[in-house]
């Protein structure tokens, strides 16, 4: 379970985030949605414990990121790509944070074979396509086996195959009873794959809901979107 609450970030005297607040739950994908610059980026980094709010919480299962008993077995995030080396292998470097993280190396393979790299395993990181590496980033965030997923822009730059994989891996995790959180400005490609939907706008939160609800009487996601942030994100 993610619960942000009144979240407030200021930065250079300009308000960033204006008292965000909203749920991720277990079973469901989370789509948080918003033009580029309207605050998504910020809120998963508070979230995530590598930015501070000026007020407000940010809390997983209750508690703080920094506060968790074990946040590699609790949240897989990917937030800037996959963060590996461009001269080691996609097994090495899942080794490396393995071992880093004190999770036993059997882990490596299931979460190759998960994301579909097993064949590529031995590829250095600077041969993948932009495709794969988002799957070695999805890999390294499941090595713990976490119950929270929390993705940034997961879809940016990836071809229709790769979005169908994603699509169906998030819905799969969701299946399984994970919370999943993932941001993106695409409206259109993430229809399908959203449980419920919180839009953002210049720092506010300005609708969340169901899917059915924030689209309402609107012909699709991307039509409301729109609607609610006044074409911001045209």
């Amino acid at each position: 379970m993610i619960t942000i609450d009144g979240l407030v970030k200021r930065r250079g005297g300009k308000e960033i985030l204006a008292g965000v607040g909203f749920e991720a739950r277990p079973g469901r994908v989370t789509g948080f949605l918003g033009p580029n610059g309207a605050g998504k980026s910020s809120t998963l980094r508070i979230l995530l414990g590598l930015d501070r709010a000026h007020s407000g919480t940010a809390l997983v299962d209750g508690v703080p990121y920094g506060r968790l008993a074990d946040p590699v077995r609790t949240v897989g995030a990917v937030l800037d790509g996959s963060g590996a080396h461009r001269s080691r292998t996609g097994r090495a470097h899942l080794r490396w944070v393995a071992r880093s993280a004190g999770l036993p190396p059997s882990r490596i393979d299931e979460v190759l074979a998960l994301v579909g790299l097993t064949d590529a395993a031995g590829r250095r990181v600077g041969r993948y396509s932009l495709g794969m590496g988002r799957r070695l980033a999805l890999a390294t965030a499941l090595l713990g086996d976490p119950s929270v997923l929390i993705l940034d822009e997961p879809l940016n730059g990836l071809d229709p195959e790769g979005i169908r994989f994603v699509r169906t891996f998030l819905r799969e995790r969701a299946r399984s009873g994970r919370t999943v959180l993932l941001s993106s400005h695409l409206m259109g490609e993430l229809a399908e794959t959203v449980d419920d939907v919180v839009v953002i706008d210049h720092g506010r939160i300005v609708a969340r809901g169901t899917l059915a609800e924030v689209t309402g009487t609107h012909r699709n996601l991307e039509d409301a979107f729109f609607a609610l942030t006044s074409g911001s994100g045209r």
